[in-house]
């Protein structure tokens, strides 16, 4: 088990509306029948868009159920293809009135796409929703309120598919937690899925290029990240083709 200190050499609403009905009045005995009029009935007020809770745009049924109901900040990872190594991520935050979206950033995922059963060495970004417990990096901390580890274990060395270099691609990351153990540092190589199914998948600086596997933002991106995510509030990541995410 590889404890958090130490560093090692890595590579890798709806709303319900009800109404009353009211009873017949008896009428007096011997007494004239009153004439009865039709009912008048009032109109249901209709729930404008505005009140209605508002929904992550591009997320279909099945990937909105995968969101813990606890969860309060969602990075939304969406692919441009399956098979393209092009996405953008969005942090989205939950609000009494839904969720609210931030600004949208280019990224990278996996050079062949996207994954619903990550192999490893498959080249494709594993597709679900992942809880965001753990962070660190080559550089310090940067105000995050993750448990952050910081060390030379996170020093990237070569160079990416397109010949671009690596080095400070691991300045700063935040573990995704497929295939992991949360509560460690991402550094630790415990595969609960088995080491066939991969692992390492991170949020990490981009280099300007396709990755194995994990998804890459500017630098400027991930430090803003890392100062917003509050482990209070259950961070996840929700991470696919846009296809794949619409179901």
């Amino acid at each position: 088990m590889i404890t958090r200190g130490t560093h090692v050499t890595l590579l890798a609403a709806s709303l319900l509306l009800t109404g009353c009905g009211g009873g017949a009045v008896a009428g007096t005995q011997g007494a004239p029948t009153p004439s009865r009029e039709p009912a008048r009935t009032t109109p249901s007020p209709e729930i404008s868009a505005e009140a209605a809770p508002r929904r992550i745009p591009g997320l279909g049924p099945k990937t909105r159920a995968r969101i813990p109901a606890d969860t309060r900040q969602a990075v939304v990872v969406t692919g441009r293809g399956r098979d393209s190594p092009l996405s953008t991520v969005v942090l989205h935050e939950r609000t009494a009135t839904g969720w609210r979206a931030g600004a949208s950033w280019p990224a990278h995922n996996a050079l062949k796409g996207w994954s619903d059963h990550h192999m490893a060495g498959d080249l494709r970004s594993p597709i679900g929703v992942y809880t965001l417990t753990d962070a660190g990096g080559l550089l310090k901390d940067p105000g995050t309120k993750l448990p952050y580890d910081h060390g030379a274990g996170f020093t990237a060395r070569g160079t990416g598919f397109e010949g671009e270099p690596l080095a400070g691609s691991f300045d700063y990351v935040i573990a995704i937690d497929y295939n992991r153990r949360s509560g460690t540092s991402p550094l630790d190589w415990t595969r609960p899925l088995g080491a066939g199914r991969g692992g390492g998948i991170w949020l990490h600086v981009d280099h300007g290029g396709p990755t194995h596997g994990c998804v890459s933002i500017a630098e400027k991106h991930m430090k803003e990240l890392l100062r917003t995510l509050d482990p209070d509030l259950h961070p996840v990541v929700v991470m696919g083709d846009a296809g794949s995410l619409n179901s």
